[in-house]
């Protein structure tokens, strides 16, 4: 994979992966092996338990029930995208792209599944993973700093040389390696979707580990924006601005209260009233579609949706 320097608005990320996939060599009939007779990109048929996993995969936790949604479409309507594999000295196949597809694929008791043939290196083969997962936007934050630091560590990649390959700016794969130096346990609330990138990020800020556990713990679950975190971090570190710019928290009115817990009770959800001098906003939260349809039937009658 040549290391020019690429054209800034046709980044690999845009390019798609057959920008990063070398075909199967052309050879005359009788130099061409079982594995690579259909390489030439035309899917062929393998056995799934042919393939082997990608041990390259960034992906460290796969949504179950997404997983059994995929494999009764599967059952329904086939493999609709091959999956990218490589062939291997024994016999058998590693699985370069279309993880999912494959345990899908077994969980529906198919025998076997659409694949292409490529002939990569392993560096070629963990790029591919990387920027497959990153076009679907299937990594969290702390795959894909792991990711990057794989590619650095194992193919000792700089990170203007990760960025060129997978299609980031070179400032943006450093924010990502960062959050590496996060504790573990504020790692984990970024890979269980509880703190965003941009909070992680801000809170790199406070430099002591205590410190970061702590203040993770206390504005998980707020609903605080990143600037909020970022002017929460500021105000932080600087105890006298923290003074002057922190406002003391406004006890709930009374009467608010006790009609959102009416309005709680009454909807069996999840309510929120912001007042201002009689003035505000009622926030109904609701977590699956039968309370979204329960509601409007208390709301506007089952009739007249």
């Amino acid at each position: 994979m040549s290391m020019a320097t690429p054209d800034p608005k046709r980044r690999a990320l845009g390019k798609g992966l057959d920008s990063l996939l070398p075909r199967v060599p052309v050879k005359a009939p009788e130099q061409v092996s079982d594995h690579e007779a259909e390489g030439g990109g035309k899917p062929r048929e393998i056995s799934v338990d042919a393939i082997d996993p990608n041990p390259f995969q960034t992906r460290s936790v796969m949504d179950e029930t997404q997983l059994s949604e995929l494999a009764a479409s599967i059952t329904a309507n086939g493999v609709v995208q091959p999956i990218l594999v490589r062939p291997q000295a024994n016999g058998r196949f590693q699985l370069i792209a279309g993880e999912r597809r494959w345990r899908a694929s077994m969980q529906a008791g198919k025998k076997t599944i659409p694949a292409i043939l490529r002939q990569v290196s392993d560096v070629q083969a963990m790029e591919i993973t990387i920027v497959e997962n990153l076009q679907r936007a299937d990594l969290n934050a702390m795959e894909q700093a792991r990711a990057f630091e794989r590619l650095g560590r194992e193919f000792h990649m700089t990170q203007e040389q990760i960025a060129m390959r997978t299609g980031k700016d070179r400032a943006t794969v450093g924010n990502f390696l960062r959050l590496l130096r996060l504790p573990k346990s504020v790692q984990e609330r970024v890979e269980q979707g509880e703190l965003s990138f941009g909070h992680a990020k801000a809170l790199l800020a406070l430099g002591d580990d205590k410190v970061i556990e702590d203040a993770a713990w206390s504005l998980t679950g707020r609903g605080l924006s990143v600037r909020q975190v970022e002017e929460w971090v500021k105000a932080k570190l600087d105890p006298e601005k923290r003074r002057k710019t922190v406002k003391p928290e406004v006890e709930e009115d009374p009467n608010v209260k006790e009609v959102r817990e009416q309005l709680q009770q009454a909807l069996g959800l999840r309510v929120h009233i912001e007042d201002n001098r009689g003035r505000g906003r009622v926030i109904i939260e609701y977590s699956r579609l039968e309370d979204f349809d329960g509601l409007l039937d208390q709301l506007v009658g089952p009739q007249r949706r």
